[in-house]
């Protein structure tokens, strides 16, 4: 299945949640999509985060995970979904959060030296780490739509989608045809 790295695939604030949300329906088993299970789409990943992410700023020009490094970077991948995901749902461990830590070191140690680009997964490590240090964490959020993770940078906290454009979209003409329907049907 090919597909590409859009603005809304970025949705998520933050590196490390984006990263989280390239598994589409992550609880589905029958409908579950790994995005990552191509190994370009991972690669293309790095260049279109340079372009659409929340953080890009923050670690510059990023380069592809490198092949030995991609079983490190999913389990980072997921020990990220699964700690902040707790944090939001207010069941936060400190099993769940020495997971994460353990997985962000893991990628770090790989990457001892500074280069002119930072590797991907080295970047993801530091946006987690950053999260996992975040004074508010009430601004980290799911989407009641897509089940994606993401970071609630609105001034009064009151964002309730990852995307308006899409998931928000989605749910009001989901709401518009219940309601004709019902008008239809009574």
């Amino acid at each position: 299945m090919t597909f590409s790295w859009t603005p809304h695939r970025f949705s998520g604030g933050a590196l490390a949640l984006d990263v989280a949300n390239s598994v589409i329906l992550r609880f589905d088993a029958e409908r579950r999509i790994d995005r990552y299970a191509d190994p370009a789409a991972m690669r293309d990943f790095a260049t279109a985060a340079m372009k659409f992410s929340a953080e890009q700023a923050l670690f510059g020009p990023l380069e592809p995970v490198a092949p030995q490094n991609r079983a490190a970077f999913l389990d980072l991948r997921e020990a990220t979904d699964r700690h902040f995901r707790a944090e939001v749902l207010g069941l936060a461990s400190s099993e769940r959060l020495a997971d994460l830590l353990d997985a962000a070191s893991t990628v770090i140690r790989r990457h001892p030296t500074k280069s002119a680009c930072t590797p991907l997964d080295a970047a993801t490590a530091r946006s987690a780490l950053m999260l996992a240090t975040l004074g508010e964490p009430e601004r980290l959020k799911i989407c009641p739509n897509c089940q994606w993770l993401f970071l609630d940078r609105s001034r009064n906290r009151s964002r309730t989608w990852c995307d308006m454009t899409v998931c928000g979209n989605r749910v009001k003409a989901s709401r518009h045809y219940q309601r004709q329907k019902k008008e239809l049907t009574a």
